[in-house]
């Protein structure tokens, strides 16, 4: 009769680590997990470290209260926090629980968009250069978010037909941009750089970058490939904090946040404005040429026209959208305004 092996026991496993597993099995960003732990960790410290299945609704309810009222944190922040709880609770915890759903939830207001003119775009655009002009470039020249941006594999750059694969942008979907033909030099530019920094890794034995999923495991060879490697590539190498492997990763966000905030303040623009704001003024500037909102919208890879449409409430003031009486006052006019021509961008 055989003796039944007697398997090692599992390492007890941290309720942060539980946390981090199951986003990492539902295939979150890694943002994503970096929030959810931070508003977990405070939720639980807030309450001196209880455990979690011994709290409910009113412990959820006084951690919010004391965000919103002690912290003072806006709205965007505090649908975070309750969402980080309630993943928490019913995806770490596996419990659906009746007070869930009847946590408060703040409404987020409608805001307009921060847009730059395109002299002040120009401006910008003027004060930087190498790297960051061309990435700069590429985000007012094609909408793209600045992720979606700094994680172009060179397989999605396809200079001869001029468009540009953004791919598992917002929401995992794929999409088609625009590259604009008074990039493209820069942009090949860029591309020689990478080659050069894939050249030295491929001799050096250190060849490889993260890859998407398990692609890593299905095509070994693939993450050492050429077709694979970042346009925007950092210098040195560094360690993923998911898995711990020391590899050459695409340019860090933050680096460039700093550098478009010296050329925002050198170009003189006293509104604030971040990479993101090139993406507002792409959209606003497409609308105002004429070009159709249907088109502004897959190029932004909007999933609904009314996201796209707060853009037009920009227009309807922009740029005189609408004649204010002041000035038909200050012309003499004192009959019916002219009709302003805005019907490019209305939906009615």
């Amino acid at each position: 009769m055989s003796t039944p092996v007697s398997l090692p026991a599992a390492a007890p496993r941290s309720l942060l680590d539980a946390v981090r597993e199951r986003v990492r099995y539902l295939h979150y960003c890694l943002r994503t997990e970096q929030a959810y732990v931070h508003w977990i960790r405070a939720f639980v410290r807030f309450h001196g470290m209880r455990h979690s299945r011994a709290m409910g609704k009113p412990e959820v309810e006084a951690f919010l209260t004391w965000l919103s009222n002690e912290r003072g944190v806006s709205v965007a922040t505090h649908r975070q926090a309750l969402a980080a709880v309630l993943f928490l609770y019913q995806q770490v915890l596996g419990q659906q629980l009746p007070w869930m759903q009847g946590i408060g939830r703040p409404q987020r207001k409608p805001r307009l968009p921060a847009v730059l003119s395109a002299s002040e775009v120009a401006a910008v655009l003027a004060r930087l250069d190498g790297t960051h002009g061309v990435l700069v470039r590429l985000l007012y020249g094609t909408g793209m978010r600045i992720t979606e941006a700094l994680q172009l594999r060179v397989k999605d750059v396809e200079f001869d037909r001029r468009v540009i694969v953004v791919r598992s942008g917002k929401g995992g979907k794929d999409r088609v941009v625009m590259l604009p033909a008074t990039l493209a030099p820069g942009l090949r530019e860029q591309v020689q750089h990478a080659r050069v920094l894939w050249e030295a890794d491929a001799r050096a034995g250190r060849g490889g970058v993260q890859m998407p999923d398990a692609l890593e495991r299905k095509y070994p060879r693939a993450g050492s490939s050429w077709a694979w490697f970042w346009v925007f590539p950092q210098a040195e190498h560094s360690v993923c904090p998911r898995t711990g492997v020391e590899r050459r990763h695409h340019l860090f966000d933050q680096t460039f946040q700093r550098a478009f905030k010296r050329a925002v303040h050198a170009a003189g623009i006293e509104r604030p404005a971040t990479p993101h704001t090139l993406r507002h003024s792409f959209a606003t500037h497409l609308l105002q040429s004429g070009t159709d909102i249907r088109t502004v919208q897959e190029l932004l890879g909007h999933s609904d026209v009314s996201t796209t449409m707060i853009y037009t409430d920009v227009l309807k003031v922009a740029a005189g959208g609408t004649r204010s009486p002041l000035d038909a006052l200050a012309a003499g006019i004192t009959g019916p305004h002219p009709k302003t021509e805005t019907s490019v961008y209305s939906m009615h």
